[in-house]
């Protein structure tokens, strides 16, 4: 059975078999970091999924049972993150436990980076024009 995995604010939801899913060598293996880099995802991951940066935190706003605990090395991590909130999470590090059930996770706007994901930037540019 497949859990399902809703990715905040884009809204895309997706069933996996964490059994089945390759390894992308990011993150700790069947974390949010890999499972994002298997369905196209764009999740930021300065460090390459090392917990030796804060750039792929994520809210947990749902399924937090369904991951594992966090270690030390995170937490001491997320002490450095924008924005902690008690769901916070490194998406390299939070491992999914359990191949069933729904999660739904938030990735903060700050830690979207349109440029990469090839999306437009949130600044309009107001130009004079002459009458």
């Amino acid at each position: 059975m497949p859990v399902k995995i809703t990715f905040l604010p884009m809204n895309r939801t997706i069933e996996v078999d964490l059994d089945r899913m390759p390894y992308q060598h990011h993150g700790k293996p069947r974390s949010f970091l890999d499972v994002a880099k298997n369905f196209n995802i764009h999740l930021e991951h300065a460090c390459g999924g090392n917990c030796a940066c804060t750039t792929c935190h994520v809210w947990i706003k749902q399924g937090a049972e369904l991951l594992s605990p966090m270690e030390d090395d995170e937490a001491d991590r997320l002490d450095m993150a924008a924005d902690l909130q008690l769901n916070s999470r490194l998406g390299c590090q939070a491992v999914i436990t359990r191949n069933e059930g729904e999660i739904v996770v938030e990735i903060p706007a700050w830690n979207r980076n349109y440029v990469s994901e090839g999306g437009e930037s949130s600044f309009l540019t107001v130009r004079k024009t002459e009458d």
